[in-house]
């Protein structure tokens, strides 16, 4: 019989309700929000938030592989900043007005370095970095950059002596050949690891090359009044002469003649304008393929130009160190030049010169030329054909400039033109030669025409006398006269012995005429045997200025007395013809010197 289990009694938690106690009433929600938003305080309650700090993450790393074979790396932590909320621009009014303050913070000063300190870690940096490039050039040659942020300093020898050390460096590391720009071309050419280590050297020598050259022109430039500039494009224009000489052939030649002629383009004549012209003297005198001549000659022409041909004439003397004086064979005027040619029927050889060849003869012939080309371009020769071209170009230019200070009438280059033209008689060519005795008669007319007004002005008042002796005298005429005689006569020596005045149809009659006219004037004046040079007293009867002038206008350094002996052995003793000289002319010659002796010096 099944025992009934009885159920558990259930007991009641909550205390019995009272009857007699009324239930409260329900609040509404809003009201009780509404009735307690007045006592909260939001800014207190954002700025109570906990903040949310730096986390650290930690940064896994791959396994490395050694020698013993694959080991894990040991894991690294890294601060990973936590994300701002979106409002983190919020914030108490403390924090905005130290964010509004500039941060003040001990900033500590360098300490200065004396100049004498400057100069010595200049010279251990400088010795440093030049060894480096010496050792290994293609490993160390970004050690270029350093040496030119150097040169930037303050300091002006500083400035000096890294100039001097980047030229004694580029001198030793610049090639034997042009370093020509790669093209999209050939950068995208598969090439070996050597030549694309070559090309790389090569692209940042040009580079720091460029830079340099450019700080040379920078500092050539601002050269003033201040001592220290003045003295940095001293160092500047000595640095561009050495790279010139040193350097011909290699890239920016333009740019260090730019320097060298900027300075000579100048009217005052120190020690860096001799420095240039002897270094365009010496150019010209080493110039083997004429290349360079070409270009040098083509920018000092523009510079006379542009100069309104207001120069030194030693400027344009330098003309005549030039190699083809000696060298090219040929002549030449200023717009032509006369080489022999094959003589040609309707723009072919003739029969007799023309040689038979075969089909296969001619391309094997072809081939050998373009082989020939390829390896003189390798070898970078200049052939003799190449170089009479740029020597025939350059005498052009040189005529050109001549001729148009003849036409200019620039008084104190009119010696050196003269002197200019005697020295290149024998390449001047006949059509020239009409064109130049024009010019040669008209100034010696006008110097006639002068000395006639000069007389008639003698029979003024003394009124308009003094105010003429205050004006200074233009140009010395008497000199320009006998060096248009000695040109003349130069000119026509020049030429083949074979070739005479008469052969040439040349009328040299008028500077006869005007030499024999001349020898009493020339006698009389008493400072014949003086030159630019020599020193003398002042006459008490001139004014100071007048004879200042006249020294500083002397056309030629040369005597009158020396200017006139040569006119006369031109006339009456010529080397290629002296049998032709008629006796009238040596007659009458001999009687005017034997008259105008008496009014000589001693020692003329």
């Amino acid at each position: 019989m099944s025992r009934t289990v009885p159920a558990a009694k259930r007991r009641r938690l909550s205390p019995p309700e009272d009857e007699n106690r009324t239930a409260p009433a329900v609040k509404d929600p809003k009201a009780s929000y509404l009735a307690n938003a007045a006592k909260w305080d939001l800014e207190q309650d954002y700025e109570t938030r906990p903040r949310k700090q730096k986390k650290a993450k930690e940064i896994a790393k791959l396994p490395v592989r050694t020698t013993e074979g694959w080991q894990q790396a040991e894991p690294g932590t890294g601060v990973v900043q936590a994300e701002e909320d979106s409002d983190s621009f919020l914030g108490s009014g403390n924090e905005g007005e130290e964010d509004d303050a500039p941060e003040e913070e001990a900033v500590e000063e360098e300490p200065k370095v004396s100049p004498r300190q400057q100069i010595l870690e200049a010279k251990e940096e400088v010795a440093r970095i030049a060894g480096l490039v010496n050792e290994d050039p293609e490993e160390h040659i970004g050690a270029l950059k350093t040496l030119a942020a150097l040169a930037a300093s303050k300091n002006a020898t500083v400035r000096k002596l890294t100039l001097v050390a980047q030229s004694a460096i580029f001198k030793d590391l610049i090639p034997g050949y042009r370093i020509r720009p790669l093209s999209d071309e050939s950068m995208g050419e598969k090439v070996s690891k050597e030549v694309r280590k070559l090309r790389a050297f090569e692209q940042k020598l040009v580079t720091g090359y460029q830079a340099y050259v450019q700080d040379l022109a920078k500092a050539a430039k601002k050269g003033g009044n201040d001592p220290a500039t003045a003295s940095i494009a001293s160092v500047a224009y000595s640095c561009a002469c050495t790279m010139l000489l040193a350097v011909p052939h290699f890239n920016f030649r333009g740019e260090l003649l730019g320097i060298i002629i900027g300075k000579l383009s100048t009217r005052n004549v120190d020690a860096d304008f001799v420095k240039c012209r002897e270094t365009l003297e010496k150019l010209f005198e080493e110039d083997e393929e004429g290349n360079a001549s070409l270009e040098t000659v083509s920018m000092l022409t523009k510079m006379m130009k542009s100069r309104n041909y207001h120069f030194d004439e030693s400027v344009l003397n330098t003309f005549l160190h030039l190699r083809l004086l000696s060298e090219f064979s040929h002549k030449a005027s200023y717009n032509s030049v006369d080489k022999p040619e094959p003589e040609r029927i309707n723009g072919k050889k003739i029969k007799q010169q023309r040689e038979f060849r075969t089909k296969k003869l001619r391309k094997q012939m072809k081939e050998n030329k373009k082989i020939e080309k390829e390896m003189k371009e390798a070898d970078a020769a200049v052939s003799h054909e190449e170089r009479d071209r740029m020597q025939a170009e350059t005498l052009k230019m040189v005529f050109v400039a001549y001729f148009r200070i003849l036409k200019a009438r620039s008084g104190k280059l009119m010696g050196a033109v003269l002197e200019g033209l005697a020295k290149y008689a024998h390449l001047i060519n006949q059509d020239f030669f009409g064109d130049i005795l024009e010019a040669l008669r008209d100034i010696i007319s006008t110097a006639e025409l002068s000395e006639a007004a000069q007389v008639d002005d003698d029979d003024e008042e003394e009124e308009e006398e003094e105010e003429d002796d205050n004006e200074l005298p233009d140009r010395n005429l008497t000199r320009e006269s006998l060096l248009c005689v000695i040109t003349a006569f130069a000119l026509l020596q020049g030429q083949d012995i074979t070739k005479s005045a008469s052969a040439m149809k040349l009328d040299l009659s008028f500077f006869i005429t005007h030499l024999y006219r001349t020898l009493h004037a020339v006698a009389l004046n008493p400072d014949i045997e003086l030159s630019s040079k020599s020193l003398h007293l002042v006459d008490p009867h001139t004014s100071e200025a007048q004879p200042q002038a006249a020294a500083t206008n002397k056309i030629n350094v040369q005597t009158t007395i020396v200017l006139l002996i040569r006119s006369l052995s031109s006339v009456l003793l010529p080397e290629a013809a002296l049998r032709a000289v008629p006796p009238n002319r040596i007659a009458a010659f001999c009687k005017q010197l034997m008259t105008v002796s008496l009014q000589l010096p001693e020692k003329s």
